[in-house]
């Protein structure tokens, strides 16, 4: 049975924090394949400004080639409108009728999940794995409603997007906080300079 992990998220830009949190959950899930997923328009941040989905599918892969416990999928890039989880999870267990899927959210996720579409369809369609962020962890959280969810403990990188994209606005460098072929692009792309602010993640 196919073990797989789906980590959704805005990703812009992808970071070392994501990359590190993918790593712990792939190996405490005993995850035959982790899918990163970029959300094209999240529903609960409307009217934000995202890079454009290309750029940051494009960051995406460029963060994972060459490992084989990692994949990118634009399944909610190319579906129009807001990026719903369950319709995702829907078309997913279409594609792995038989498979098990773990949906992956932060703490601060699970606070409101209760105001997500279909919540409780969400938890039956995959296993809820909490992993910390945003400054809470997974054991400290009561959702608002019954849900299952597994919490993992992941290492704890004290990075976020918001962060770096305000270090590119700063001319401040961001070696390190990413990888070098994502840095690369954001300065091929020019990403951030002068931006308003956006969205997290």
């Amino acid at each position: 049975m196919m073990r797989l992990g789906i980590f959704g998220g805005t990703f812009d830009p992808p970071h070392v924090g994501h990359l590190i949190a993918a790593q712990d959950i792939y190996e405490a899930l005993e995850l035959d394949r982790l899918l990163f997923m970029p959300a094209s328009f999240p529903p609960h941040k409307r009217g934000v400004q995202l890079t454009p989905g290309e750029i940051r599918l494009r960051m995406l892969r460029a963060s994972v080639a060459g490992d084989n416990r990692f994949e990118v999928s634009d399944l909610e890039l190319r579906r129009p409108g807001p990026s719903y989880t369950v319709d995702t999870l829907r078309e997913m267990r279409r594609h792995q009728p038989d498979g098990q899927l773990y949906f992956i959210m932060g703490a601060d996720q699970l606070v409101g999940f209760s105001s997500w579409r279909r919540p409780q369809e969400v938890a039956e369609l995959a296993q809820l794995v909490v992993i910390g962020r945003g400054g809470l962890e997974p054991w400290d959280v009561k959702p608002a409603i019954d849900v299952d969810y597994r919490a993992v403990a992941v290492t704890r990188v004290d990075i976020s997007a918001r962060e770096i994209r305000r270090r590119v606005q700063e001319g401040r460098s961001i070696r390190y906080m990413v990888t070098e072929p994502v840095l690369r692009i954001i300065e091929e792309e020019k990403l951030y300079v002068g931006a308003g602010e956006r969205v997290g993640g």
